[in-house]
């Protein structure tokens, strides 16, 4: 079963020095924090606030193949976590049939968002995830955590 997911923004966690992506339930309460560098940050950040670069930037290139060819990018889906580090497709379909994409969740959203395609978590990954640890970080949280990613 698949959670239709939404990215509820960035955040900067500076005990790691890296950005949480968080993912939040479409029609629902929950939530699912990916740990991610800065460049994929920086990327989202960019579709998220719709500015344009004056060169395709690395996900725009894969929005720019894809729509060359005629391929159109249905989903992506977060399909796992293994050894705390999770793994998502992206779902590709040509008309005639579908191909999944390996990728790193941070990649996926990042193409997801600028193709408007949808973004999906397996509810199993929901069930285990380490919301705590979330909690935890939220519960320390200054306002100074909260800057500009750019």
């Amino acid at each position: 079963m698949l959670v239709e997911m939404k990215v509820e923004g960035l955040l900067f966690d500076p005990r790691s020095n890296m950005y949480i992506l968080l993912l939040k339930e479409l029609d629902g309460p929950g939530t699912l924090p990916i740990w991610i560098g800065k460049p994929e940050a920086d990327s989202i950040a960019l579709a998220l606030g719709k500015v344009a670069t004056p060169r395709p930037l690395t996900h725009d290139l894969v929005k720019n193949i894809t729509d060359g060819l005629k391929i159109k990018i249905t989903r992506i889906v977060v399909t796992e976590i293994i050894d705390n580090t999770y793994y998502s497709l992206i779902h590709l379909n040509d008309g005639r049939k579908e191909t999944l994409v390996d990728s790193r969740p941070s990649d996926a959203v990042a193409v997801a968002l600028r193709a408007n395609a949808p973004i999906f978590v397996e509810d199993s990954i929901m069930a285990t995830r380490t919301a705590d640890e979330l909690d935890e970080w939220l519960k320390n949280l200054k306002p100074e955590d909260f800057g500009n990613i750019m």
